[in-house]
């Protein structure tokens, strides 16, 4: 590793790097802020070896942008793109971020909002099931989404006008953008021509591997799997909040219990491994590689720190009565990938050169861990006991909504592998104990000045 040959004055530099490539993939001269480049252009030599070696990424550095090309052990729908304001794209949303990155990649060096809607829409009319009517104000703020995004990262910039005054009137609002056709091309590079595929499958790792019988008579096969074994356990490392024995073979038990697995991963990022006998978590104290900050601020994160503790407490009583295991569910990523293949157009499909599809499904890792399981009725009643007790301190929208405000922190809960959902409720995962026992205090901030003496100006606030 290029990273044991770096000073100790220099290594954090080093490391601030390779949490920046690891976390954003692209970097761009203004994305995700305009100092990331030049340290990305400081130490592309050393973290392109150091990214190969470890994880099998392949790092292209150029005068306007860095791309990281990783490679998927599995699909992952913990990570969606979202809009400036937080929310998670839909379909909509995808095809025309998608038809327009086509468009501008067919395009000059500047193109009006108009324009490229009107691309977008020639080319969705030739989609079943996707189309663009710049009359339909929802069309409208899903393009502009899908623009706005794209503008984010630098493929385009706005010269002149709001896209919001095209999207609330198209007919008296426009917008000019530049477009950096360097940062169009680095944003989507497959690995294979997706006309080439008949299966998702085809995009994950292995899919264009030799087999053992190819390797076997050079006599490299066994160096060959150990090697990958080792990448996608440290690839796990970087792309997962916890690890679980529970969710590895024995060729990646292994991997994972040999010390300098774990200590590369420590030497490049700065990371922390925290290792117990049900895994292992990175612990990211930097809070500049996480994409999601657990405990954070907001009600969701509030009231998922809330509830993390009470069912910690829950499970680790020992005055609680018996209490029903089960395994991990499997087969989800399964279920994933055949929504996703149900939805390729066979008609675009190149049969000549389209081949195998790639990756078969993986033998699921022995189920042999039972993980307690917390009902639905138990979760329900404990959302709104902490609704009472603390909905004051809530956004206001989720006051009049503890069910939905539950659902929400469950899924921010299973997204940091802290639980899983199973029928019924669902299963505490180990990482969960870290926060037992969580202490909640309320801060009344009140103004420094109270011109009017009244108490409905004071706010209150959770910190846990």
């Amino acid at each position: 590793m290029k990273a044991r040959e770096i000073s100790p004055l220099a290594l954090d530099s080093y490391q601030r790097a390779a949490r920046v490539i690891l976390s954003n993939h692209l970097v761009t001269q203004t994305y995700p802020d305009r100092i990331a480049l030049p340290l990305l252009r400081r130490w592309a030599t050393e973290l392109r070896e150091d990214l190969m070696t470890l994880f099998g990424y392949r790092l292209e550095v150029t005068e306007t942008t860095a791309r990281l090309f990783t490679v998927s052990d599995r699909l992952d729908a913990g990570t969606p793109a979202k809009t400036a304001t937080d929310r998670t794209f839909d379909r909509y949303r995808y095809a025309y971020l998608a038809l327009a990155l086509a468009a501008l990649g067919r395009a000059g060096n500047q193109i009006t909002l108009s324009e490229l809607a009107d691309h977008v829409a020639a080319d969705a009319a030739q989609v079943d099931g996707v189309d663009l009517s710049t009359e339909r104000a929802s069309d409208r703020d899903a393009f502009v989404d899908a623009v706005g995004w794209l503008a984010a990262r630098g493929a385009i910039a706005l010269a002149d006008g709001d896209a919001g005054g095209w999207a609330a009137n198209p007919d008296a609002g426009e917008a000019l953008y530049d477009i950096d056709r360097s940062v169009v091309i680095a944003l989507f590079r497959p690995p294979r021509a997706l006309q080439h595929l008949r299966s998702i499958r085809g995009l994950l790792a292995g899919a264009d591997s030799v087999t053992d019988d190819d390797t076997a008579e050079f006599g490299t096969s066994r160096t060959v799997d150990v090697k990958e074994t080792t990448r996608r356990v440290r690839r796990a490392l970087v792309e997962r909040p916890v690890v679980y024995a529970a969710d590895l073979d024995d060729h990646e038990l292994v991997q994972l219990a040999l010390p300098r697995t774990a200590a590369d991963v420590e030497l490049l990022t700065g990371l922390v491994a925290e290792r117990r006998e049900e895994g292992v978590a990175m612990i990211d104290s930097s809070g500049r590689l996480s994409d999601v900050r657990f405990p954070g601020t907001g009600t969701v994160a509030q009231v998922a720190l809330l509830l993390a503790g009470e069912i910690a407490d829950r499970v680790l009583d020992p005055d609680t009565p018996e209490i029903a295991r089960m395994p991990l569910p499997r087969g989800r990523s399964e279920d994933l990938v055949e929504q996703v293949d149900s939805a390729i157009p066979q008609s675009g499909i190149f049969d000549s050169l389209a081949g195998h599809d790639g990756v078969e499904p993986a033998e699921p890792a022995p189920a042999d861990r039972l993980f307690p399981v917390v009902e639905d009725e138990w979760i329900t009643g404990t959302v709104r006991t902490l609704t009472d007790r603390f909905g004051r301190t809530f956004a206001a929208g989720w006051q009049a909504d503890p069910d939905g405000l539950g659902r929400a922190a469950l899924a921010l809960l299973e997204r940091l592998r802290l639980t899983a959902a199973v029928p019924g409720g669902v299963l505490a995962l180990p990482a969960l104990a870290r926060y037992r026992g969580v202490v909640v205090t309320i801060r009344d901030r009140t103004p420094e000045i109270d011109l009017f003496q009244s108490s409905a100006n004071d706010s209150e606030d959770i910190t846990a």
